[in-house]
């Protein structure tokens, strides 16, 4: 299949009736600019139907649906991000999302600036950072079982509410804690925002080579999140004689851990490229996504002098 010089796979969640409209609006204005558009569910095509000349077809989504490609383009929350990710990431292709959900950590751009996002995309006006990985592998003794990858995290947890996840960290082939938790989370800088956050974990800056191993609720007197270096091999072990547990990656890659399976993790070998439109520090997105107070406490909370 062969597609024109400039091409953009978009990539929506077009369950509400927002992306909806956002998704024909970004289609008719690529259309005029002559960029050619692509997407990956049939649903989608027929939501923005055809737009000016430019005809928006549809990829297999299994058989590298970015190559060629300009840019991803995401309308949606991170959840769509991460999905367009995997598209995106073997062809080294770079991804810029527009929030159309809640907060958005991965997303570039809010709603309210659709319009200028997309003049941006037109004008090629967006710069590229790349994103550090984690690769995962699950081993059975000397058995490779799997192996996939992460943007955010790899978390193991227990597959059964009512049980306990009897895990063993390991970090460079030494062990460091055993205990029993609900889950063990494995994430990347770009993660630090996401699961990692919730579950206690620090924030930590993009640009800093490290990994995370974030404890969840785990029973145990030594259960502190952990920084180690991009170059340390983590892993964490479902215990022999214990139950077993899942591996999910992203949110999106489920695998099912039986007792006594090890899950390695060391940084990715392939980064994801996202597309960024502004200028700023890491603070100012940290600061604007949390709605994080600013001013001093007194400042906050002076009413002046009562006499």
């Amino acid at each position: 299949m062969s597609f024109g010089p400039r091409e953009v796979l978009l990539v929506v969640h077009p369950d509400r009736e927002s992306t909806q409209d956002a998704a024909r609006a970004v289609a008719a204005r690529l259309a005029g600019a002559g960029i050619g558009l692509r997407v990956v569910d049939d649903e989608v095509r027929q939501l923005v139907g055809r737009a000016g000349d430019t005809p928006c077809v549809v990829v297999d989504p299994e058989h590298r649906p970015a190559d060629g490609a300009e840019l991803v383009l995401v309308l949606g929350g991170d959840g769509t991000l991460l999905r367009a990710a995997e598209l995106a990431r073997p062809a080294g292709v770079p991804v810029l999302g527009v929030n159309l959900g809640r907060v958005g950590f991965l997303t570039e751009a809010d709603s309210h600036a659709l319009a200028d996002t997309v003049e941006r995309v037109v004008r090629g006006a967006y710069r590229i950072e790349e994103r550090m990985t984690i690769d995962v592998t699950v081993t059975r003794g000397d058995e490779v079982v799997a192996a996939t990858w992460a943007l955010n995290e790899a978390s193991v947890e227990k597959s059964s509410r009512e049980r306990i996840l009897d895990a063993l960290i390991e970090v460079d082939g030494r062990p460091v804690s055993a205990f029993g938790c609900d889950g063990v989370l494995c994430s990347t800088p770009t993660g630090s925002t996401a699961y990692a956050f919730s579950a206690g974990g620090p924030v930590v800056w993009p640009d800093v080579e490290a990994l995370l191993v974030v404890p969840s609720n785990a029973h145990a007197m030594f259960s502190r999140p952990l920084v180690v270096s991009r170059e340390s091999i983590i892993t964490v072990s479902v215990d022999p004689d214990g139950f077993p547990a899942v591996l999910t990656c992203d949110g999106l890659r489920h695998i099912e851990l039986d007792a006594g399976m090890q899950v390695r993790v060391v940084a990715g070998t392939v980064p994801v490229r996202l597309a960024h439109l502004w200028d700023g520090p890491f603070t100012d997105r940290l600061v604007h996504k949390f709605s994080l107070p600013v001013k001093s406490w007194r400042e906050r909370h002076d009413r002046g002098d009562p006499s």
